[in-house]
């Protein structure tokens, strides 16, 4: 039996934390346990988790969203492990299609798939369509795969590979380099997964400087981990790469498109 660890990191959106909460009770004949660790919200969030027994939930301040998914990561016992922000949620028989891929590839570590990004009142925007993806995607293009949309192998948190901390926004971009460092193997399932929510409150929309600094950091490190020439850091240059890389995984989704069809 595979069993899955679902982690939810929460602070202040209690108005979006239901629906989170019920796309992975809809999640049918799949074994799982659902992990929130709240940062001391003082909004309504507390009465939602109090209506559902079957969580485990904490609340006390942490030390930022990488801290409170690092704590759950910590208790999680399945054999799957993912985070799924509060303001997002899985769409029906995700886990069952992330479950389906594991069996017949053993040897993933880390498996990925489609999003459908919502406005806050959860109408949806459009796909986000991806491809399987390299060391290259992440060091050039940036953090290409949605972590709503993202599993791990427990394998991978039992090698000491936790979110770092130090990281507030880019925590995801700067975790998928680290693996591929490590030498973990990505594999994609081309399947939608999960919705990601945009609307003002997001990390992703108020701290939009910081994430820029974050993942221009995320890649230097990358670089001088890996030994490469350090020009290849120059913000200019990497924003060509960016350019030819994003090129390149519309070439690889087209030629993906071509072998389906």
């Amino acid at each position: 039996m595979m069993t899955f660890s679902i982690i939810t990191p929460s602070f202040n959106q209690g108005r979006f934390l239901p629906q989170c909460i019920e796309s992975v009770l809809s999640q049918d004949g799949i074994d799982f346990e659902h992990i929130v660790t709240d940062a001391g919200s003082t909004d309504e969030t507390l009465d939602v988790l109090r209506r559902y027994p079957h969580l485990q939930w904490t609340s006390e301040p942490d030390d930022g969203m990488s801290d409170g998914i690092n704590k759950g990561f910590r208790k999680a016992t399945g054999d799957w492990v993912m985070w799924l922000n509060c303001d997002d949620y899985l769409l029906p028989g995700a886990l069952a299609k992330v479950k389906a891929l594991a069996l017949a590839h053993p040897e993933a570590d880390v498996i990925h798939g489609d999003c459908v990004f919502v406005k806050e009142d959860g109408t949806p925007i459009r796909r986000k369509y991806d491809t399987p993806v390299d060391e290259w995607d992440f060091l050039f293009v940036g953090c290409c795969i949605p972590s709503t949309a993202t599993f791990y192998n427990r394998r991978v948190l039992e090698a000491g590979e936790l979110l770092d901390t130090g990281y507030r926004n880019c925590m995801d971009w700067e975790y998928y380099l680290r693996l591929t460092r490590a030498g973990f193997r990505f594999r994609y399932v081309p399947e939608a997964l999960a919705g990601f929510r945009w609307h003002e409150e997001s990390t992703t929309q108020k701290h939009w400087q910081r994430m820029i600094e974050e993942g221009l950091r995320a890649q230097r490190e990358h670089i001088a981990a890996r030994k490469l020439p350090s020009f290849l850091g120059s913000p200019s240059l990497l924003k060509g790469l960016r350019k030819l890389y994003q090129v390149r995984r519309v070439a690889k989704r087209w030629m993906a498109h071509r072998r389906l069809h």
